[in-house]
């Protein structure tokens, strides 16, 4: 796969050379590709919301380099201004920033800043209501009377409507009950798919980036201890327990099951590998 952004040597420090002086990031390398899903993880305060914006151009670093396709892009004012459509980022909780009178204006305001003519901006808007969920009649009314999953539809629509190549989400499925939070996930794989887009996306479920995603990216004080797929990230449960992360139900029980004296894969976390986990160890013990 091709690099779609190159993080070299990412430093940044919050109120330098003042009392509060804060470094949130030090020093962090990480190829991010195009076409792939990646899970960001960490506790609060580890330094994952500052690693994001990065990404868009919103923050500058105090040191290092972020390329997009080759480009570092604080090397020109255009180039910062454009990476906002190409690498779009939605924030937690992004219903509370709805304001338009209809649906449909909402979505339309990335597109219009893009200095879109009118039938590209339709063609765009219907286009990421249909990625999102959200029905002709809903595009009508005002974002103020949708329920929270359908503000949440909106606002994701809202990005995805600028077509980024990049699509970031900041716990896009908090405070959702499970089905809203499986169709939304359902939503965003579904443009990945028709987009070839790479998804990255920061969240508290493990269970949702361990079934998800391609690769994880483990966040912790501001350097990044663990990156690789999600076998090999949970193979270091005890780890990332110990910096405060919990990991999936099933990788904690294989683990248990493995303290016990068990020869079996603890790095499960699926109901379909703890099945194969189960038959591997049940052929070797029988010499199968």
């Amino acid at each position: 796969m091709e690099p779609i952004i190159e993080i070299k040597n990412l430093t940044h420090i919050y109120s330098p050379n003042t009392p509060f002086e804060q470094k949130a990031l030090d020093n962090i390398n990480l190829t991010i590709y195009q076409g792939e899903y990646l899970g960001i993880i960490g506790r609060t305060g580890s330094g994952k919301s500052t690693l994001i914006q990065h990404l868009n151009g919103l923050i500058q670093p105090t040191a290092g380099q972020v390329l997009f396709e080759g480009q570092d892009i604080w090397s020109s004012k255009d180039l910062t201004h454009n990476i906002r459509f190409q690498v779009g980022l939605v924030f937690q909780y992004p219903e509370y920033q709805l304001f338009e009178e209809t649906v449909y204006k909402d979505i339309s305001f990335g597109p219009r800043n893009m200095k879109l003519d009118e039938q590209e901006v339709d063609r765009r808007v219907r286009r990421a209501a249909e990625f999102a969920g959200i029905s002709d009649e809903i595009l009508q009314r005002s974002p103020f009377e949708l329920s929270g999953g359908q503000k949440r539809r909106v606002a994701i629509a809202g990005v995805i409507a600028m077509e980024p190549k990049v699509l970031i989400l900041d716990e896009p499925t908090a405070g959702l009950d499970p089905a809203g939070s499986a169709s939304i996930l359902a939503n965003i794989e579904a443009y990945r798919q028709a987009n070839q887009a790479t998804i990255i996306i920061v969240s508290h479920s493990m269970e949702d980036v361990a079934r998800l995603t391609d690769r994880m990216a483990v966040v912790s004080h501001g350097t990044l201890p663990y990156v690789g797929t999600p076998k090999e990230v949970f193979s270091h449960g005890e780890a990332l327990e110990s910096l405060g992360l919990g990991v999936p139900t099933m990788n904690r029980v294989f683990s248990r099951i493995r303290s016990m004296g068990v020869d079996i894969d603890p790095a499960v976390y699926t109901v379909e590998q703890a099945k194969a986990a189960f038959l591997s160890a049940y052929r070797r013990k029988e010499g199968l």
